[in-house]
């Protein structure tokens, strides 16, 4: 699929020598739909999801003390892993099984095990399908979180969130398609959303948790009117435009037009779409904003819902989990070296109560039917110990669910072993989980491609089957 190209110039002739200049406003919107990425575009086939919502849990969280329970590793605690290798994650681990320190519950007519970590999110599994046979090929964050967000393991491809902005486009003009929120920012830093060797006009709008996702830049100038905003945006339009005209190759500089003018529509819409304010008080304390704990993710993932509502069309939440101590809170990320339980611990208190909050709201709107919701992160942790009470990167197994639209709720897709160590049915790839994200919302992720280079690229590279099981 190659972008869409819209020539004008015999409008542009036209104008010209009818005297109607370059500074009226048709002619502005005119030039910005010449080089609107955000314009909408149709799917190969109809959807069954008009938005994304992707839970990016950083850090890895461990999918033993989650959602696959193992009780052979509760009972062989101490014991030799059969096969282990003590370099499988980032330092070394013992080659001895560590069991979970945390007790697990069936819930839901699926009768799902669940860790008593997460007990309010328990209580949707019946709304969730979940893949326990996911598998990366890298065992460090970056290069892992790479891979997950862009297919690829190394910096310079788009990200999923860019890829889908450049195949479908926006569904709100005035708000951004692709919406980025974080915390400190993720091992892998930009690259985890990047738009790669897409043009520029495909990255996404970032929003950062310590400026409580505040847009940088948006607010008009004091002393300056709508009107003189506007006229100084045409005439920069204006000088832009003609400089691109005598370069069409360089796409970025439409980007930047593109940039100035989304800018000056999200002005009004934007502070609309992320003023909490508006919610109820109680809703918003559902979310847990009234908390320490959980109130920066909570507000990330209320507002999250508020955005797929005005018609975004891919937000992710680069989690950060909280651990409060001496009265003061702290980011931690789902990387229990040291100690999984009091790390997962301090995660699942921040993560929990917003993520069950999340999926009620969106039900209880009706955007749960049209919303895709994804939850997981980079790769798995070892099922050996590394120390005494902490678990290694493990990228040959974890888990993540997807609820919403086109999902099959209550299913478990693919197995682990008996200790969780390694996928070892139905295995799961980067690739089969974009491809499946792609067909949900009428992607064919082989036809999805840009020209970069003299060749064909796409999200999947050359890999990719839809996990059809899971889907309705």
């Amino acid at each position: 699929m190659k972008p869409p190209i819209v020539s004008l110039p015999m409008r542009r002739r036209f104008l010209k020598e009818t005297g109607m200049g370059l500074g009226s406003l048709a002619l502005s919107s005119l030039l910005n739909q010449e080089t609107a990425a955000a314009s909408p575009q149709q799917p190969h086939f109809a959807p069954k999801a008009k938005s994304v919502i992707w839970l990016f849990m950083t850090g890895g969280p461990s999918h033993v003390d989650l959602f696959d329970y193992k009780p052979e590793l509760q009972r062989r605690d101490g014991q030799a892993l059969a096969g282990a290798d003590p370099k499988t994650g980032f330092f070394t681990t013992s080659g001895k099984c560590l069991k979970s320190p945390f007790s697990f519950k069936q819930y839901g007519k699926s009768g799902t095990w669940v860790s008593e970590l997460l007990p309010q999110t328990a209580q949707h599994v019946d709304d969730l399908a979940f893949i326990h046979s996911c598998y990366t090929s890298q065992n460090n964050h970056a290069p892992a979180g790479i891979e997950l967000s862009a297919g690829v393991n190394r910096p310079g491809y788009p990200s999923l969130g860019s890829w889908v902005n450049y195949g479908l486009g926006s569904m709100n003009e005035n708000l951004p398609a692709f919406v980025v929120m974080h915390g400190p920012k993720p091992r892998g830093d930009d690259n985890l959303w990047a738009p790669g060797f897409l043009p520029k006009n495909y990255q996404p709008i970032t929003l950062d948790a310590s400026r409580r996702e505040e847009i940088a830049n948006l607010v008009r100038p004091s002393g300056q009117s709508d009107s003189q905003q506007r006229a100084q945006l045409d005439i920069l339009k204006q000088l832009n435009q003609a400089h691109q005209d005598s370069r069409p190759q360089e796409a970025n500089l439409a980007a930047r037009i593109q940039a100035f003018e989304l800018a000056y529509r999200m002005q009004s819409a934007a502070p609309e779409a992320m003023d909490l304010r508006q919610e109820p008080q109680q809703l918003q304390q559902r979310y847990g904003l009234d908390k320490p704990e959980t109130a920066s993710f909570g507000r990330q993932c209320l507002l999250a819902r508020r955005l797929v509502e005005r018609g975004v069309r891919f937000v992710q939440i680069f989690s950060s989990s909280s651990r409060i101590s001496g009265g003061a809170v702290a980011d931690v990320p789902w990387d229990g070296h040291d100690n999984i339980e009091q790390n997962h611990r301090d995660c699942a208190a921040t993560n929990d109560q917003p993520v069950a909050a999340l999926l009620a709201d969106l039900k209880q709107r009706g955007l749960l039917d049209t919303t895709l919701v994804i939850w997981g992160g980079e790769f798995g942790r070892t099922p050996d110990s590394q120390g005494s009470k902490g678990r290694d990167h493990n990228p040959h197994a974890h888990t993540m669910w997807l609820a919403g639209a086109g999902i099959k709720g209550g299913v478990h897709y693919g197995k682990t072993d008996d200790f969780g160590y390694k996928a070892v049915e139905n295995r799961v790839g980067v690739n089969d989980i974009h491809a499946t994200i792609l067909h949900l919302l009428g992607l064919d992720h082989t036809k999805l491609t840009y020209r970069f280079n003299g060749r064909d690229f796409r999200l999947t590279d050359v890999a990719g089957q839809v996990v059809r099981e899971i889907l309705a």
